[in-house]
């Protein structure tokens, strides 16, 4: 008893819970009136002010005095401090991403910029038709644009605010009262018609979707303003259609651009790195097929629970299938590309076994850098295996050395994983790899695995920097045991065919 208490190494090792003393704290705080509510960060307002005034000048009728142009900027100002503080209460992640607020802000000015020229060029049209109506040529401007490209690069929360904002923008812009409600409805058909974006058709799909939504809010329009007549709903309709086809048109070509620039994932790129002919997918079914079927199987694995959880099927699904490709590299290294039955690592010690394992998360990372994958699929394989002990090699050295070593030089460097995503990877790599041991795979017995994989993994502190909560792992247990049950699913053994008697 007094050698255990005395040996270091036979210590049970308790995870790091210090983040729980700093909520607590941070709790009381709270609680104690001591921490201030500020509505906007002070290093934050400079640039708040600098893009209200921009918008403001791209709003701004120049036949006007400067006190509209005053009267614009105050009220864009609150917009854009509304539009800030629904991003920190709802999508707090953006915020401390200097490019994605860039990409938003630019977003914005753009798509003012790009609805002012069109405005022009259909006021000279209409004109040029004898069309009479102030309102007519408003019909066409394509304001969704800018929504449809938000929905497609962040999230559907995030462009329901943005359609909200260049909506209210555009009746100061326009001076007519029912014209915001026009854009409103347009902007919110578009960002629903690609909440589920995977391929290019759907963004032709969404023009359609938005030119028969503004064919009906522009006619209801009509109707209330009293200037309903098959003349005046003959320029609505024309004007409608052509709204909802230059939206579509105008994504296809910025999209490209955007990605390019901000570096940015839309669901169009994720899908084509879901081609098996990629070149690192090719590379991989090649060199190391063992990796590679494995890929597939974490891909089912996450895609299944990604919906109960809150996260993009389609992300998920890409990150797993390129979450090791690090192991390219040395892939006979890796038990499941080993065919022979002498394993590598027989002639070497456990530290060098370890360091051999450890870097395929490095030369990952180095091989998404390489064939530019997105930044959300080299921040999985960075952080799916987070700072777990490679306990194999580390159980090993325990036994082979005299002396006994570090565990922390048997750890992943991490870091862990910081969000959804990267924890449901981790969960479904684990529980993929473990379920290989199991010599009779039957439900309970999966069950039994999926449990202890997932608890082992919460009780080492992986999951602490994350976002996932308890009701989540409950629903990721669920859908992997579904999986695993139909993979490993038992087959009737077909009899053997009666031999015909020779008479």
């Amino acid at each position: 008893m007094k050698n255990m208490k005395d040996n270091p190494q036979l210590k049970p090792t308790t995870p790091d819970r210090s983040y729980l003393r700093k909520f607590i704290e941070k709790f009381k705080t709270h609680q104690n009136g001591k921490e201030r509510k500020i509505l906007i960060e002070r290093e934050t307002l400079p640039y708040l002010i600098i893009l209200s005034l921009l918008n403001a000048f791209l709003l701004h009728d120049f036949k006007s005095g400067i006190s509209s142009f005053f009267g614009s900027f105050i009220v864009i100002f609150l917009l854009l401090i509304f539009f800030y503080r629904d991003l920190k209460r709802y999508k707090p992640a953006y915020l401390k991403k200097k490019k994605m607020m860039a990409l938003l802000a630019s977003l914005i000015v753009f798509t003012l910029i790009i609805s002012r020229g069109f405005e022009h060029i259909f006021l000279v049209f209409s004109k040029g038709l004898g069309v009479e109506s102030i309102v007519m040529h408003t019909f066409g401007i394509p304001l969704a644009l800018g929504p449809v490209i938000v929905v497609l690069i962040f999230d559907f929360h995030t462009a329901i605010t943005f359609s909200l904002i260049l909506s209210l923008m555009a009746g100061i812009w326009l001076k007519t009262s029912l014209i915001p409600l026009y854009v409103f409805i347009g902007c919110l058909i578009g960002a629903f018609s690609l909440l589920k974006c995977k391929k290019r058709t759907d963004i032709i799909n969404a023009g359609i979707y938005i030119a028969l939504a503004n064919i009906f809010s522009s006619s209801a329009i009509l109707l209330i303003m009293g200037f309903f007549d098959l003349h005046s709903l003959y320029f609505a309709v024309v004007f409608s259609v052509i709204n909802g086809f230059t939206v579509s048109a105008l994504c296809f070509l910025c999209l490209p651009a955007i990605e390019r620039l901000f570096n940015v994932t839309t669901p169009v790129s994720l899908v084509e790195l879901l081609d098996i002919d990629h070149p690192l997918m090719k590379q991989l079914s090649v060199e190391a097929p063992g990796t590679y079927h494995h890929s597939m199987i974490v891909g089912s694995l996450a895609e299944a629970a990604s919906e109960v959880v809150g996260v993009n099927p389609l992300i998920a699904k890409v990150a797993s299938y390129y979450h090791d490709i690090g192991k390219i590299r040395m892939p006979e290294y890796f038990v499941e590309n080993q065919t022979g039955c002498i394993s590598k690592h027989e002639k070497l010690n456990p530290h060098l076994s370890s360091m051999i394992i450890i870097a395929h998360v490095k030369d990952g990372v180095e091989l998404a850098e390489e064939f530019n994958l997105p930044e959300i699929v080299k921040d999985v394989i960075q952080q799916h295996h987070g700072t777990t002990l490679v306990t194999y090699f580390y159980q090993k050295a325990l036994k082979e050395m005299e002396t006994p070593p570090s565990e922390q030089d048997y750890r992943y460097p991490g870091p862990k994983p910081q969000t959804k995503l990267a924890a449901l990877i981790m969960l479904a790599d684990a529980v993929e790899a473990a379920s290989r041991t199991l010599d009779d795979p039957t439900p309970a017995r999966i069950s039994g695995l999926v449990d202890k994989i997932i608890k082992n993994i919460f009780l080492d502190g992986q999951l602490d920097e994350c976002e996932i909560t308890l009701k989540d792992l409950s629903e990721i247990k669920k859908k992997f045991e579904y999986i695993l049950a139909g993979i490993f699913h038992r087959r009737i053994s077909y009899p053997e065919p009666a031999k015909e008697k020779i008479v």
